[in-house]
Order: C-alpha cells, then structure tokens, then sequence
C-alpha cells in the first residue's frame, strides 16, 4: 500500500514547528552526498519489491485487511506528516508499509520510506501501538537521517583507501567511482546512529500523540526477551541500560510534544 503524504496530511493539520520544539540532532553526515539518494531509493525499492513478492510466494504477505496491517498503516498514517522536519526530501517519498509473517522479531524502513515488520516482534514482546510507534519511528528515522547511505559511502571510502578521503569529502572528485551494491537489509548501523534513530523516533512519535515513555518500556521487553532467548534485532540494534537512560534523558525534551498532540485530539 502507498502512502500519498499530500493525502496523510495537509498544512491546516500539522501544527507550526518552532526551531527550538523537540529534539536537535544537528545536520546529516556530509559523507552521505557520495551516495546518489535517487539511485539508493531505487534500489531499496526493488529490494524491498522482491521481499513483498517473496513472502508473497510464501502465502506470509499480510492482506490489506489484516487486522495488524490496517493497526500498522495506521501508526505509519500519524507519523509520517511529522518527517519533513528531519528529511525535506521525504515528502515526496512513495510510503509503503507491510506486515511479513515470520517468527523473526525484527522490523525496518529502507531508503525511500519502505516500511516491514514482520508478525514475530508483534507477537513475541506483546507491544502495544504505543512501542509499535517506538519501533517503527526508529526505523523511519534510520532512513529520514540516510543511514544508509552514509553507511555505505564510508564503507567504500575505506575500500578506496584513506589517501583518498580528502579528496572525496572535498570536491567529490571520485565520486562516480561509488557503485551500489549489496543487500540493504545486512548493513549495520554504528552506536551513534542506533542512538540518533532513538531520539529522532522519539520525536516523531511524540508528534504523532505516542507516548515516548513507551520507548523505555520497549526496550525492558527486548532486554527480557533476549535474556530468553538471543534477539536477531538486536544483532543490530545493541540494547542495554545505557540505551534506555539514553531514552530517559530526552523525554524532557519529547513530553511537551505528545501533551500537545493529544490536547489537540
């Protein structure tokens, strides 16, 4: 299902944004312009399109009236208007969001807003819309920051070899030599972008009238649960006390904007 943000929202539903309301992240990595962004959301389009008609095959492709699949696009209906304020581009992303029956607890958003969760981060830790909004406005934030594409752009650099870097940075001198490549879904996110994702999730959700408290609660259940049994997501999304008193530390700052979003409910 796409998601038309012009359709999700107009300017008479989104409330002004002061420069100073809600978190501050700073500017994105500059290494991220190595990457071309409409050749990245491309390829994460077909990688994503070729998930969907794999599960598809698989009979695990969850209807549109699936209960959870209408709960998810839902969620996905009330942060989404919120993106432009950390990614301009976002707006005329092609939204799409999906649920994979898998026991795999996991979830994401590609490049371009290609949002999955699979039925096993549902099921296994119980999460109440409030985390799913947890979940998912950290994923969304992974792609509004371009992660990714960061990710990728100094991966290559180091193949390149460090001589380079200051060419690259400098005048993009050696930037058709940047190929895309690889499975999307295998990259791996450093401590500080797991940490940015956080606080840019919290926002969002906090504007979409989440709760952000829940983003504590969140990651109590993954903690208990991989204390069960090892956690696939957290392969990739490390957890521990630091994290949750990282979350902790920005709810000052988030509060104020879900009380707003709920008075004007």
């Amino acid at each position: 299902m796409l998601f038309a943000l012009a359709a999700l929202a107009t300017a008479a539903t989104i409330p002004a944004v002061l420069a100073s309301d809600g978190v501050e992240v700073g500017k994105p990595s500059a290494m991220r312009n190595l990457v071309p962004a409409g050749a990245l959301e491309k390829q994460a389009g077909q990688q994503y399109d070729q998930l969907k008609r794999q599960a598809a095959a698989k009979q695990a492709l969850g209807p549109d009236d699936h209960p959870q699949v209408k709960r998810l696009r839902g969620i996905a209906a009330r942060m989404i208007p919120f993106v432009d304020r950390f990614n301009p581009r976002a707006r005329q992303w092609q939204w799409e969001v999906n649920l994979i029956g898998s026991k795999q607890i996991n979830a994401f958003c590609m490049p371009g807003g290609k949002i999955a969760f699979y039925t096993g981060i549902l099921d296994t830790l119980k999460l109440t819309d409030d985390e799913v909004a947890m979940v998912m406005g950290h994923e969304i934030a992974h792609a509004l920051r371009e992660h990714a594409r960061e990710r990728m752009a100094k991966n290559q650099v180091t193949q390149l070899g460090a001589s380079l870097l200051g060419e690259l940075v400098g005048g993009g001198r050696y930037s058709g030599a940047f190929q895309l490549g690889g499975n999307l879904l295998s990259l791996k996110f450093s401590r500080d972008d797991e940490s940015e994702a956080d606080v840019v999730g919290l926002d969002l959700a906090a504007r979409a009238g989440f709760d952000p408290r829940a983003g504590v609660t969140l990651w109590q259940k993954m903690t208990a649960a991989n204390a069960r049994s090892p956690l696939e997501f957290l392969s990739t999304h490390p957890a521990g006390d630091n994290r949750i008193r990282e979350i902790e530390k920005h709810l000052p700052e988030v509060m104020p904007l879900y009380s707003r979003a709920r008075q004007g409910k």
